[in-house]
Order: structure tokens, then C-alpha cells, then sequence
């Protein structure tokens, strides 16, 4: 039996008893590239991680979240940022050294 098919059935004995489904927390990349984040605009599910991944040749970037003074080191071609989001809310983005790149995370309940 694979994973996806053991997760359906105790999923569906979960339900059966009450229980609401297991959440499950996804995996969502960011490309960083030509100076743009794409998606510019993502929207996840709280407990879920965003990746962004540069994919510049010879250029590096950070992930500066306007208004709440959290910023990425910065992350050179072919590195990459992490970061989990465990509340809901916007979460304005954009390039510390490019502040003319912008994006946002909005998390959903």
C-alpha cells in the first residue's frame, strides 16, 4: 500500500469517528529570477513552508517582510531561503538590496 492510499484510509476512519482530515503542511517554491519573484503573489495554508530559490547567474537577493523587520540573509545563484508561516495573514515582500522587487504570501486559515 502506498502513502497516498494509507493516508486516504485513515483519513476516512478519522472522518467516520468525527474527526475532521488531517492537515497535511505543503511545500511551495518561489523562483527568483530576471530580477522578479514568481509567483509575485502566493496564497498557502498556515503551518505550510515557502521556499524562494535563485536562479540568477551572478546576482544575490534577500526576502525582506515589509512592516514586520524580518529579513533573509541574502542567498546567492543556486542557494535557497526558507521560511514557515504558522499564522494567517499578508505578507508583503520584497528584495532588500532590489526594493523594486515585491511579493506576497497571503495565508489562509
Amino acid at each position: 500500500m502506498n502513502a497516498r492510499s494509507l493516508y486516504g484510509r485513515l483519513a476516512g476512519s478519522l472522518l467516520a469517528f468525527g474527526f475532521s482530515a488531517l492537515a497535511v503542511a505543503a511545500e511551495h517554491v518561489v523562483v527568483v529570477e530576471k530580477y522578479a519573484f514568481s509567483p509575485a503573489e502566493l496564497r498557502i495554508s498556515k503551518g505550510d513552508t515557502v521556499t524562494w530559490t535563485n536562479n540568477e547567474k551572478r546576482v544575490s537577493h534577500s526576502v525582506l517582510f515589509i512592516g514586520r523587520s524580518e529579513e533573509s540573509e541574502r542567498f546567492f545563484p543556486g542557494e535557497k531561503w526558507s521560511r514557515v508561516f504558522p499564522e494567517a495573514g499578508r505578507f508583503e515582500y520584497r528584495c532588500g538590496p532590489h526594493p523594486e522587487m515585491l511579493g506576497v504570501v497571503i495565508v489562509d486559515e
